[in-house]
């Protein structure tokens, strides 16, 4: 087999994941790996935060916590905070907790309820009863367990974009991978439609066998050079801008990213070791950034403070191919499904690696590059799918924003059919199964939003359960996550001793 060259056009942390993924899974290939990246476009770096396979990506490229965390500015991770995106009684707040070995004992208990209720049996069925992970949000311990308490814990990272960027940078270097600091003014294509040749401002003509774009939302060769079209979810996700700054650390580091709806959208708060990130995302056709800005500084208490803030505009939705020609599209320049539940990285890395399997089944020629296309938009759509939910199942009306996304019927019939399977008080697992959309959201993470989010008959219509539908007491189940909870340390304690 000829040696391949390949070039990864953009740094960021999109592009330097793809560069490790492909020097590791290929070094005993031989393949020429060379980044180029722009001296003139910069990192959105407010604090981001990642899904529990980002620690298997830095497993697999041989990275410890401890070499990549302090430096980084990296915090743990456990779940996210939905705050104030529902309006019922006791369904104001919820956790989305990233399930771990533990919940397999309590997990039972919240399917049970779930279902029951739905079925109009008065049990308690907020998800935050059930789980290991909202404990540990409660009491701010970290999910490192000690070798006493042998149970697998899953969880994700907040850190700093930027830095995460700049230390895979020097992890690339380290496993052969080269680094060309140019600006691409011009893609030359070739007779048969391939990119042939990256010319830049600095003069030089950079040519590969194949080539990654990772350029960010201009998609300079996905879309721009290769004319692959774009599919708008502007009809059933409505946001497309956001505003940002940091915000001071206060001395008890959250586990977990907070979510918090405003008027005409959200507002993360990520945590990171020297100072909090937070953004408002919202949609621009229901307020004006002036506005929005305004309002995220009354929700932040910074109405009188002059810290900057900086205003993005984004797109939502995907490219209708990943991989196009000779060129595979990661990150933001296939297609983006806004930062809600913080899929982004999730989705490069499930697109390098599934390129990287089927790259070598088919002997490094593009003879299935259909089928990988075809399950990585089968993925997009199921992320785009759950995001959308959040909104559509909203039972917030204060705003035109929150009224329209509950009542907007663009949605696709995959959602549908969920929706009406849950509201039938149907098993879900069924429908989810059927569509083979558990690999994406299972059947905890769908009921964890829409019972978290209240989507209950109302408790006028509940009756009384029997000794048979009363078999889980929550007392147990708190009794015993705070049990387990006993095993973990503080989380600054643990991110000191990362340091040390």
């Amino acid at each position: 087999m000829n040696k391949k060259s390949i070039v990864i056009l953009g740094g960021g942390t999109a592009g330097w994941i793809t560069a490790n993924l492909m020097a590791t899974h290929w070094a005993d290939k031989g393949f020429d790996i060379t980044l180029v990246e722009s001296p003139d476009i910069g990192i959105i770096g407010v604090g981001e935060g990642s899904t529990p396979p980002l620690k298997g990506f830095m497993d697999t490229i041989g990275v410890q916590e401890s070499e990549w965390m302090p430096e980084c500015k990296a915090t743990y991770k456990v779940g996210i905070t939905f705050k104030d995106w529902a309006t019922k009684p006791s369904f104001t707040q919820y956790v989305h907790p990233f399930l771990c070995q533990p919940d397999q004992f309590t997990a039972p208990a919240f399917f049970h309820n779930c279902h029951l209720r739905r079925n109009g049996v008065a049990l308690e069925g907020h998800p935050d009863h059930f789980f290991l992970a909202t404990e540990l949000i409660k009491q701010k311990l970290a999910p490192i367990t000690p070798p006493n308490f042998p149970f697998e814990i899953n969880y994700g990272y907040h850190f700093d974009a930027g830095l995460l960027g700049n230390f895979l940078a020097k992890v690339a270097a380290r496993k052969g991978v080269k680094y060309v600091q140019a600006t691409v003014v011009e893609v030359v294509l070739n007779e048969q439609g391939n990119i042939s040749v990256l010319k830049t401002a600095e003069g030089q003509s950079i040519s590969a066998d194949l080539y990654v774009d990772a350029s960010g939302f201009r998609s300079q060769l996905l879309q721009q050079a290769l004319k692959v079209p774009f599919i708008s979810a502007a009809e059933s996700l409505f946001n497309d801008s956001a505003v940002v700054f940091a915000t001071e650390q206060s001395e008890q580091i959250e586990v977990q990213t907070i979510s918090t709806a405003l008027k005409y959208g959200w507002a993360w708060k990520i945590p990171l070791t020297h100072r909090n990130g937070n953004g408002y995302v919202y949609s621009s056709r229901f307020v004006d950034a002036d506005k929005a800005e305004t309002e995220f500084r009354a929700h932040l208490g910074l109405l009188d403070s002059d810290v900057a803030a900086r205003h993005l505009k984004f797109k939502v939705g995907r490219a209708t191919l990943h991989w196009a020609k000779n060129c595979l599209a990661v990150g933001l320049s296939q297609g983006f499904i806004e930062p809600l539940e913080a899929t982004a990285l999730d989705m490069v890395q499930e697109t390098v690696v599934r390129f990287i399997e089927t790259y070598n089944k088919g002997q490094f020629t593009d003879q299935y590059r259909d089928e990988f296309n075809a399950r990585i938009n089968s993925r997009f759509d199921a992320i785009r799918d759950y995001i959308v939910c959040h909104y559509r199942v909203t039972s917030r009306t204060d705003t035109d924003y929150w009224i329209e996304n509950g009542r907007n019927e663009k949605i696709s019939f995959s959602l549908r059919s969920i929706l009406s399977s849950w509201v039938a008080g149907k098993n879900i697992t069924d429908e989810l199964e059927r569509q083979k959309l558990d690999a994406y959201f299972p059947n905890v993470s769908w009921s964890c939003l829409l019972a978290g989010k209240g989507v209950y008959p109302n408790p006028d219509q509940l009756r009384s359960g029997n000794e048979l539908a009363n078999q889980y007491k929550i007392e147990n189940i708190e009794r015993y996550l705070k049990g387990c909870a006993l095993n973990f340390k503080p989380h600054v304690q643990q991110l000191n001793e990362l340091k040390r």
